[in-house]
């Protein structure tokens, strides 16, 4: 037992006692408070303001959306791709306030489904040369810039541009567009029209999770018969398809995506060229190809290369934004696709439903009274109700249209439909 006066931790003999700390006189202990509860506030305001700006919605701002989520698949790279976002007169008029344009209000819902994928494919078929070129719907297109800027911040990052309606009006509103496209972030391409042959010839590439992909884009057909120039916008033909992919190979790409304007619209059959074009895609080694023009669903296939590749191919998206009146138009379908981060083969095919609602009254329908249509909004097909399809003026069911969808797709080979808990895992 040790003596009364033990003390722990003596100071050994010979060794000096440390000094003791200085006494902080009352002036400076105020000032020190002062500077922590300066920086805690600077703290909590940066997080505060990063926790708002990540949220659907979020002010008005015209900046980005698209945020970085913790990846809980690195082993995945999920691809989603829409169809066709048209700004019709209907469109525009109800995005329209005071001068300015929100298309980003009526597809809301949709944010959180492009916040967790990888590659964003949307497909921008029209002009959006801006005000100054003059708004039009129908049939000749020209939308706001906010079109852009709002594709973008739902989360766009892989944009097809080339269309039969890329020359609807003049190689100037082209030129526009692309100016519009090219001041958007985080883009990973954008491709189909252009102001130059620098741009026409151009093969895009991009690099995710240690796969690199290639991206192309072209158009089969215009509707003003053949292009005033050889550049503004990205004409199929074998010849020129070729040549890019070889490029992209040579650039080392080991996934190449190939958007296709083709198809006969308002046909949910695949037609002759269809066919014919997509199997020399796939001999190209082509790995994937999404398709769109049609404005409703077509199969989903899987075709053999020559070199024994495997192409998947989307003959058509059909539609996203819009509001055209079949209800083949507007029940739709979002395309998944998984590739393996390993070697970027192709892992699954899925999709989401989805619903393009607007409300109008059976009268102003049998008026054709376009622009009476109002309440536009998207939904997936999951969180559409049968009051709402009755208030669009469709004489269909959910479950007719969700059946309908299904045997679509699937008329070639399995795709998997998801529901929204099934995509978040």
């Amino acid at each position: 037992m040790p003596p009364e006066n033990y003390t722990q931790n003596p100071t050994p003999p010979n060794e000096p006692s440390l000094p003791k700390p200085p006494k902080l006189s009352k002036k400076r202990i105020a000032l020190l408070a002062l500077l922590a509860g300066i920086v805690l506030l600077v703290a909590a305001w940066f997080l505060a303001f990063r926790s708002e700006g990540s949220q659907p919605g979020s002010g008005s701002s015209r900046e980005s959306n698209q945020t970085s989520n913790t990846d809980t698949h690195p082993d995945r790279i999920r691809l989603i791709a829409t169809g066709d976002f048209i700004a019709h007169d209907a469109v525009n008029k109800n995005a329209e306030k005071d001068g300015s344009y929100d298309y980003l209000q009526f597809m809301k819902d949709f944010e959180p489904v492009f916040q967790t994928a990888d590659i964003r494919f949307c497909n921008d078929p029209i002009l959006n040369g801006g005000k100054q070129f003059g708004i039009t719907g129908y049939p000749n297109f020209n939308s706001p810039t906010e079109f852009v800027d709002d594709m973008n911040r739902l989360g766009c990052n892989l944009v097809n541009t080339a269309s039969n309606h890329s020359f609807d009006k003049t190689q100037a509103v082209i030129d526009a567009s692309v100016d519009a496209w090219a001041k958007q972030g985080n883009l990973l391409a954008v491709a189909g029209q252009n102001k130059d042959s620098t741009q026409h010839d151009m093969v895009h590439t991009f690099e995710i999770k240690g796969v690199k992909f290639a991206f192309l884009s072209y158009t089969t057909y215009l509707n003003k018969g053949t292009s005033p120039n050889n550049f503004g916008v990205n004409m199929f033909s074998k010849d020129f398809a070729s040549k890019q992919i070889a490029e992209a190979k040579a650039a080392g790409a080991k996934v190449i995506i190939v958007s296709m304007r083709w198809g006969t619209e308002y046909s949910s059959a695949v037609n002759a060229a269809q066919k014919s074009n997509a199997q020399f895609l796939a001999d190209q080694g082509v790995s994937l190809v999404l398709g769109h023009g049609p404005h409703v669903l077509q199969p989903v296939d899987k075709l053999k290369g020559s070199g024994g590749n495997e192409t998947v191919v989307w003959y058509s998206l059909g539609n996203f934004l819009n509001t055209q009146e079949p209800a083949e138009s507007l029940f739709g379908a979002l395309g998944v696709v998984d590739f393996k981060a390993s070697d970027g083969s192709i892992s699954s095919i899925g999709y989401l439903p989805i619903y393009m609602h607007y409300e109008w009254t059976q009268q102003q329908k049998a008026a054709g009274d376009l622009l009476a249509r109002k309440s536009l909004r998207m939904y997936l097909l999951e969180d559409a109700t049968q009051d709402m399809i009755d208030k669009n003026q469709l004489s269909t069911t959910v479950a007719a249209q969700d059946a309908r969808i299904k045997q679509i797709l699937n008329t070639s080979v399995p795709v998997t439909t998801y529901t929204s808990e099934q995509y978040y895992q």
